[in-house]
């Protein structure tokens, strides 16, 4: 006998049979920067394919756009073309562009309820100074970084020098690296290229002069401590001999300490895990030498949330963010890459305190965090930023006295900055 059901039967089936679908998928697609370190793309989608296990409501497509620059430009690409992003990792200098593009959303805006709240105050302060602007949160800290010195103990020990102790000053820097050079071999290299000004921002410090203010409107290119510092850069090649003339690439630098080029370096703590898995040699890491003073500018991403994703893609990037940058899996990413765990309990993990009992320089540049400094960053950051890398260029080359190089980059700034102020 054939069986009719009735329109109001038809309607409860129906209903029951789109129950399930209710629960709607939220799909998020996050940018990433690949820039330095070891395989970074198997980590990072290891750590989204663990978050869709626990959250099979949200998808996350993680595009690998290339270094900090490459992202921020394929980024803002897709969200002017229509395509869908919602979430992104690029440089914490960027917030100011962001904000002033109306790209961005704080996290005041996404949070939710004391927990949350607890979680947004939960990272080291050093690594938000660059994500907090005008009272409120425009980035939070993930793939975060310190300028250390990596050291080839061995080649230490060969020039009779104590392969525990690093240069701690200029003078110890100069000195040692004499001792360290040889016909085969620098005994210094800092990078010129890629980040000039990260680096170079560095040495200011050390001399005790700040790049720019802390409300991104002013800098202070041509303050005699800054000129020093560049003079004093240059030096290292044209005076003293311990490091190449000209320029030094940062992309291969990593492979010319590993090869043995060079005694001493100065990189991003992120090729930390990279330089342990290949080093043949022993090898040490240290905090940067200090003149007036010690210092290092922090570096890395933070994470941003874009205004047009939905209320619904917020909350599910917020729900990434937090399960990326949370103890156990900031740990993890630091054990896997060298990169800092972005909070004090990262390292009350007992992943990572059995990791630094075994391998002490993964605290190296967490310790830096005590005297570090906001990276470099204002308004109009990639302009006044290339101005000031091409002065380092200019002065390192010896196109141009780093006095005139400095001046130069000062007055582009000032005139880039003059609107804001």
């Amino acid at each position: 006998m054939t069986r009719h059901l009735s329109a109001a039967a038809l309607l409860a089936a129906g209903t029951a049979l789109a129950a399930p679908a209710a629960a709607q998928q939220v799909e998020l697609t996050m940018y990433y920067p690949i820039a330095v370190g070891g395989p970074l793309t198997e980590v990072v989608d290891g750590i989204v394919a663990d978050f869709e296990a626990e959250n099979p409501d949200i998808s996350v497509e993680a595009i690998y756009a290339g270094n900090y620059d490459d992202t921020r430009i394929k980024a803002l690409s897709a969200l002017n073309s229509g395509d869908p992003a919602q979430l992104a990792v690029m440089f914490s200098i960027d917030a100011y562009d962001l904000i002033e593009q109306d790209l961005i959303v704080p996290f005041e805006e996404v949070i939710e309820g004391e927990e949350e709240q607890a979680w947004l105050d939960s990272f080291y302060p050093a690594l938000m100074a660059n994500g907090k602007i005008e009272g409120q949160t425009w980035g939070v800290p993930f793939q975060r970084s310190t300028i250390v010195a990596y050291y080839n103990k061995d080649m230490f020990r060969e020039a009779g020098l104590d392969p525990e102790q690093a240069p701690a000053t200029w003078d110890e820097l100069v000195e040692m690296g004499k001792a360290l050079t040889t016909e085969d071999r620098s005994g210094l290299m800092i990078p010129s290229t890629g980040y000039p000004y990260w680096m170079f921002q560095a040495l200011a410090i050390q001399n005790g002069q700040e790049l720019m203010s802390g409300d991104g409107l002013t800098t202070y290119f041509d303050d005699p401590a800054v000129v020093e510092a560049l003079e004093f850069w240059h030096s290292l090649s044209a005076e003293h001999g311990i490091m190449p003339e000209g320029t030094v690439e940062w992309g291969t630098l990593r492979q010319a300490f590993l090869e043995g080029q060079t005694a001493m370096m100065w990189h991003s703590t992120g090729n930390l895990t990279a330089v342990r898995n290949n080093a043949g040699f022993d090898f040490g890491v240290a905090m940067l030498p200090a003149n007036e003073r010690p210092g290092s500018p922090t570096g890395g991403g933070n994470f941003y949330i874009f205004k047009d994703a939905t209320q619904e893609e917020r909350a599910a990037a917020l729900e990434l963010i937090k399960f990326m940058t949370s103890p156990e899996q900031a740990a993890e990413w630091s054990i896997q890459t060298g990169y800092m765990g972005v909070s004090p309990a990262a390292y009350e993990t007992q992943a990572l305190q059995d990791y630094v009992a075994d391998f002490p320089p993964a605290l190296i540049a967490r310790d830096q965090l005590e005297v570090a400094v906001a990276e470099f960053s204002t308004f109009e950051t990639a302009r006044v930023r290339e101005g000031l890398n091409n002065a380092i260029q200019a002065a390192l080359t010896g196109t141009m006295s780093p006095a005139e190089a400095l001046a130069e980059a000062q007055d582009a700034a000032e005139r880039l900055l003059s609107g804001y102020q």
